[in-house]
């Protein structure tokens, strides 16, 4: 969220995405990181439905999906990069031109026409355009343009880090300090990209540590200095400029947001690296594992689709006061009431358009994994 999702249209509907994605049900899945991910996304819907600042500083959702995305690319390029690249962006797009089909065709309805930019409702290289009736609904994208952007470079990040582990994941702070307090990016597509770039570049390099076993080398004592100092750092600058950002929201402070997300990230990686934490206990909870799986295999349509829902849901809701019998008895004032229907919308979504997941995976379409 970096910098975009601010004020109103945040609070009313902001980042997992492979993608944040993973193939659910896949064998070889670790429980403990797709537990993590579903977490991730419930507290991102938890958070548009009501704008709570404090959200991030409990679950930092971005950047855990960026940390465990890293895991994943690292592991991937074991590959040919080619061969993953296409992959990943076989994987990516279809759902996105599936959701920008609706989004963009209901803008079009209400009298937007778009410039050249509209190739980046294609391929997200870049913030796609939109009108402000509808940007509840897309301005959710800084997300998977960041999360591509990240894929591509992730061939030479790799080999970089690869070169000088530790000292490359320490400097992968050093950007977002650069672009904080030397040189201000500018305000366009560019700079907005590179801001979120910068602010969570640590937790994807942290990705690779742990893939590559370099987070298990490493001295507790020394992990978790180092991440309390980076969670102090962020809670410290948040709160200080409060004033200057009118919130402590981190959503909205991408220095306070790249640090307690480099902390924070950290200590729950070094724990599954030193500990062994797996969560193979959950496969006894059988409807908890199985709602697990299901988040995890439609990752990218539950992003793509909650704030939509979340949209559709205050108009529905409103509908339900013309019952007698639900307006006595039902809480349809309440804020938790209106999360719940978009829940039941987020459900309906899944099974419309889930499958477009299983196609651009090259599986065999389900309604649910």
């Amino acid at each position: 969220m970096g910098a975009h999702s601010k004020g109103a249209a945040r609070a009313g509907a902001a980042r997992a995405v492979g993608t944040v994605r993973a193939e659910g049900g896949a064998p070889g899945r670790d429980r403990y990181f797709d537990t993590l991910r579903a977490l991730a996304l419930v507290r991102v819907v938890a958070y548009h439905a009501f704008g709570w600042p404090w959200a991030g500083l409990v679950l930092p959702s971005m950047g855990i999906m960026f940390g465990l995305a890293g895991t994943l690319m690292a592991r991937s390029l074991r590959r040919p990069a080619g061969a993953v690249l296409r992959s990943r962006l076989r994987r990516l797009l279809p759902p996105l031109w599936c959701w920008g089909l609706f989004v963009m065709g209901a803008m079009l309805v209400r009298g937007w026409m778009p410039g050249w930019q509209i190739v980046y409702w294609v391929v997200p290289l870049g913030d796609p355009p939109g009108s402000a009736w509808g940007e509840q609904a897309w301005e959710i994208l800084w997300y998977l343009r960041t999360y591509l952007w990240f894929v591509l470079l992730s061939p030479l990040l790799l080999r970089v880090f690869r070169l000088a582990p530790v000292p490359v994941l320490l400097l992968s702070l050093a950007p977002i300090a650069v672009l904080q307090f030397l040189w201000q990016p500018p305000d366009d597509r560019f700079g907005a990209g590179l801001l979120d770039l910068a602010t969570y570049f640590f937790c994807w390099v942290l990705g690779f540590a742990h893939r590559d076993g370099v987070l298990g080398r490493l001295k507790p004592v020394a992990v978790v200095a180092l991440s309390l100092a980076a969670l102090v750092c962020g809670a410290w600058y948040a709160f200080a400029h409060r004033a200057e950002y009118g919130t402590y929201d981190l959503d909205d402070i991408p220095f306070a947001q790249a640090f307690w997300s480099a902390g924070f990230v950290t200590l729950l990686m070094y724990s599954k690296a030193r500990l062994g934490i797996d969560f193979s206990g959950l496969v006894r909870l059988r409807r908890l594992d199985r709602l697990v799986t299901v988040f995890n295999a439609r990752a990218v349509t539950v992003y793509l689709w909650h704030e939509l829902a979340l949209v559709l849901a205050v108009p529905l809701t409103d509908r339900l006061w013309d019952v007698p019998a639900f307006a006595a008895h039902l809480p349809l004032e309440s804020q938790w009431f209106l999360l719940g229907v978009g829940w039941v919308l987020i459900a309906v979504f899944v099974l419309l358009f889930g499958w477009v997941e299983d196609v651009a995976a090259r599986k065999r379409p389900r309604l649910l994994p």
